[in-house]
C-alpha cells in the first residue's frame, strides 16, 4: 500500500512539472556579437607635416660666350655639375583606401619649402695671343702688342619650393605597418643667377712683351636672374606605422627629375640648366575617419 502511495505522489508530480514547461513561452533567439578585429582600419582621409634633407644636383652647359668667341679667342667652359643641397620641410594631404586585410592604395599630395641652394664662381684663362691696342686679334707680322683673355662666370642654383602629388599603394606587414611604392608628378620654383665676364688684358711691346698697357677691358659684365617653375616626375618608396587609430608616423625616399631648361637665350649668359633631386623625410599624420576593421560572422 505504502509503495502504491509513493509512486502515486511522483506521477502527480510529474504530470504537474509537464503542464509548467508547456506554459512557458520558447527560448529567444540571440544573435551572436559582432567581432571586432584588432587590427586597424587605413581607409580615409588624413593630413601631416613633415621635414627632412634634399640632395639636389645641377649640371650647366654655358654656351653664350660662343658668339663672342667667333671673333675672339675666349676660353669656353665645359659642362659641369653642382650639388644643390639644403633642408625641406612642408604639409601633405590624401586618402587611402584599405583594399583588404593587406593591400592599401591612395593618393597623396604635398607643398614643400625648400632650402636647397648653392653658388659656384668659375674661372679660365686664355692663350696669349697676337693684338692691336684694343685687344683685337692682328696677323702674326710684326703686332705692336698680345693679348690674354680671362673668362670668369657667377653662377648661383635654387630649388625654392617643391609639390608633388602621387599615387600610392603599398602591403601591409602586419595590421599596423604599411610599406608603400610611390609615383607621380612633380613641380617646383627652380632659380638661377649668372654674371658671366669676359676680360682682355692687353700686353707690349709687340708679341712677346709682358707689361700691362692699362686697365684690362671688359667686354661682358651683365648679371642676369630668372625664375620659373618647372614640371618633372618623381618616384619613390616609404614605410608608415600606425601607432593609435588615428595617427601614424613615416619615412619616405623621393627621386625627382625637373628636366633641362635654356636660360638668357641670346645673351653671354645662355645656359643649359637640368636639375635633378633626392629627397628623404620624415613625418606625421592625423586621420580622420580611422577605426577598428569590423568583421561580421
Amino acid at each position: 500500500m505504502k509503495r502504491i502511495l509513493i509512486a502515486g505522489a511522483a506521477m502527480a508530480t510529474l504530470l504537474a512539472t509537464n503542464a509548467l514547461a508547456a506554459d512557458l513561452a520558447p527560448r529567444p533567439y540571440v544573435k551572436a556579437p559582432v567581432i571586432v578585429d584588432p587590427g586597424y582600419n587605413w581607409t580615409g582621409f588624413y593630413v601631416g607635416l613633415n621635414g627632412g634633407y634634399s640632395w639636389g644636383r645641377s649640371n650647366t652647359n654655358i654656351t653664350g660666350v660662343s658668339a663672342l668667341a667667333a671673333a675672339l679667342p675666349i676660353p669656353v667652359f665645359a659642362a659641369f655639375g653642382r650639388n644643390v643641397d639644403g633642408g625641406i620641410a612642408g604639409g601633405q594631404a590624401g586618402y587611402n583606401w584599405q583594399v583588404d586585410r593587406q593591400w592599401v592604395v591612395g593618393l597623396e599630395g604635398d607643398i614643400q619649402w625648400s632650402g636647397e641652394r648653392a653658388s659656384t664662381s668659375l674661372s679660365l684663362v686664355g692663350l696669349r695671343y697676337n693684338s692691336n691696342q684694343f685687344g683685337i686679334p692682328v696677323g702674326p707680322n710684326g703686332p705692336d702688342f698680345n693679348s690674354i683673355i680671362t673668362q670668369t662666370a657667377n653662377l648661383a642654383h635654387e630649388l625654392r619650393w617643391f609639390g608633388t602629388f602621387r599615387g600610392r599603394a603599398g602591403v601591409l606587414l602586419s595590421p599596423q605597418t604599411l610599406l608603400y611604392g610611390t609615383g607621380g608628378l612633380a613641380v617646383g620654383e627652380f632659380k638661377y643667377s649668372a654674371q658671366a665676364t669676359t676680360s682682355i688684358q692687353v700686353f707690349g711691346p709687340g708679341g712677346q712683351g709682358v707689361i700691362p698697357q692699362g686697365a684690362p677691358i671688359v667686354v661682358a659684365g651683365l648679371a642676369a636672374s630668372s625664375s620659373d617653375t618647372r614640371v618633372g616626375w618623381t618616384v619613390g618608396a616609404g614605410i608608415e606605422h600606425k601607432f593609435s587609430r588615428n595617427w601614424s608616423a613615416k619615412a619616405e625616399y623621393l627621386y625627382m627629375d625637373f628636366g633641362s631648361k635654356t636660360f638668357f637665350d641670346g645673351t653671354v649668359n645662355r645656359a643649359d640648366v637640368s636639375f635633378r633631386d633626392h629627397v628623404a623625410r620624415v613625418g606625421v599624420n592625423y586621420q580622420f575617419t580611422a577605426g577598428p576593421v569590423v568583421a561580421k560572422y
